[in-house]
């Protein structure tokens, strides 16, 4: 927690700090912490009954600590002194309100000498450095030589896969985080509908997922209508279950993808996601390597109708997995509301109320093009974002391939890191299938022979070397 004249108490990973008259207090917790870096956030409360239009927070970070990336305020630094002022959404507070900012710190050392709005953060004078209460020693104490090199603070990976190397995954900021806190990009491929392509993931095709095309992810796409999982609950369950095993036999992170679609409002199957994130959560709880998508493709509903189900499905998740990554859609069929008009302001002025989130976003790059590629660049300036589905033809997932803007929204992701996923893995006879129409069930898979033409660009796309930095 915050020394150095921060009169805080940390219970239950929460900072409680007494009653102030100060326009305003600054609590500091760790959020996260790898050994070499955590997160950290202030809460910023108005504790007057006034309303204050502006706030600024100021601490030092010990020298070997630096911060590296910060959101929910605009950062400038001195020497080891930080400053951090509001955004232009988050200055003004009524009486009791508060609000957060966060940051990436590389090191271990907390923030001291905390003000907010110039005076002490937890109220009352800026603060200074207390003088010693006792008198030192006259002679100095024994002391122990430190280590010549100092030990790692996380173990280094012992396998090659995405997961041994990755561990669990945590959201950091805007970012998708790897066990050791830096921001990562997972790629990989989505299953099409399991209720119709079942056949095309199977013990080889799975392995030519994991070793050929080297593929980090896998989304296993289960309907929920359209003869999916309401049709047969226990059987389709039990499918992902066994793909869950199987990604994670292969070392690929997993992505459990409640593909709603019709109708569009997700709370429809309200219910039916509370049985099924329950048992699925409850089962593979303990693995590093699953995410759970709880809402594909909202559509003709508000942002506020699809966060309101998230905070709903969510506490179920959390009741066994306290920390897997929930993925949520987002509204007009995940595009940020771009497809019906709106933008990524209403999710940014009112994110959902939970921890280790990210928002999807799906394209298709014969159909969305400028304006979809800058909703998505302003979004990540301010949200953690994960593609979970694109193609390379229209938003049809058929079509001619406009490969020229796939690499536009590729180039794009992966100068923000946004983690993505291709549709699909089947052999379906539209273009965004990536096996020729007959390949599914016989083989082979590996290679670019089976493939058609969005196939050979998504496995050469995959294939490229990841960057997972483990120091």
């Amino acid at each position: 927690m915050v020394t150095g004249g921060v009169a805080a108490t940390l219970v239950g990973g929460v900072a409680l700090l007494a009653p102030s008259a100060a326009a305003a207090t600054a609590a500091f917790v760790k959020v996260n912490d790898w050994g070499s870096g955590y997160e950290g956030r202030f809460t910023v409360t108005n504790d007057t009954s006034a309303t204050i239009t502006s706030w600024q927070v100021g601490f030092d970070l010990p020298t070997g600590s630096r911060i590296s990336s910060s959101w929910n305020a605009r950062s400038t630094s001195t020497g080891n002194r930080y400053t951090f002022d509001n955004a232009s959404w988050n200055g003004t507070l009524g009486a009791g309100a508060s609000t957060t900012f966060g940051f990436i710190v590389n090191g271990g050392g907390t923030p001291t000498n905390c003000t907010v709005n110039g005076s002490g953060c937890a109220g009352g004078p800026n603060p200074t450095t207390a003088p010693p209460t006792t008198a030192p020693p006259t002679t100095a104490p024994p002391t122990t030589a430190p280590p010549t090199t100092a030990p790692p603070t996380t173990a280094p990976p012992t396998g090659t896969t995405p997961v041994a190397i990755n561990g669990q995954l945590r959201v950091c900021g805007v970012n998708l985080c790897n066990q050791y806190g830096h921001p990562i990009q997972l790629r990989g491929m989505s299953t099409h509908g399991l209720q119709w392509y079942a056949r095309c993931v199977n013990d080889a095709s799975l392995d030519a997922l994991a070793t050929d095309w080297r593929a980090d992810v896998l989304r296993i796409s289960m309907y929920i209508q359209e003869g999916g999982y309401e049709t047969d609950p226990r059987g389709f369950t039990d499918r992902v279950h066994d793909l869950i095993e199987k990604a994670s036999a292969r070392g690929m992170y997993a992505i459990v993808d409640w593909h709603m679609l019709t109708p569009g409002d997700p709370n429809y199957n309200l219910d039916r996601a509370r049985t099924f994130f329950r048992e699925i959560a409850q089962r593979h709880a303990a693995k590093p390597n699953v995410l759970y998508e709880i809402a594909n493709e909202p559509n003709g509903v508000s942002w506020q109708t699809i966060k309101s189900y998230a905070e709903q499905v969510i506490p179920v998740i959390r009741s066994a997995d306290s920390d897997g990554i929930v993925l949520v859609g987002t509204r007009a069929w995940s595009s940020l509301g771009v497809s019906e008009g709106g933008n990524e302001a209403e999710v940014i002025n009112n994110p959902v109320n939970a921890a280790n989130v990210m928002y999807t976003f799906h394209f298709y790059a014969g159909s969305h093009h400028e304006s979809y590629r800058s909703a998505l660049s302003r979004a990540a300036n301010r949200l953690p974002m994960f593609v979970t589905e694109f193609g390379t033809q229209t938003y049809t997932g058929d079509g001619a391939n406009d490969l020229a803007s796939a690499d536009q929204w590729l180039d794009l992701l992966a100068a923000r890191k946004i983690s993505w996923v291709n549709w699909n893995f089947s052999d379906d006879f539209r273009s965004g299938a990536v096996f020729r129409t007959g390949v599914c069930g016989s083989g082979p898979y590996a290679g670019t022979a089976p493939l058609k033409e969005a196939g050979v660009w998504a496995r050469d796309r995959i294939r490229s070397a990841d960057d997972f930095p483990t120091h």
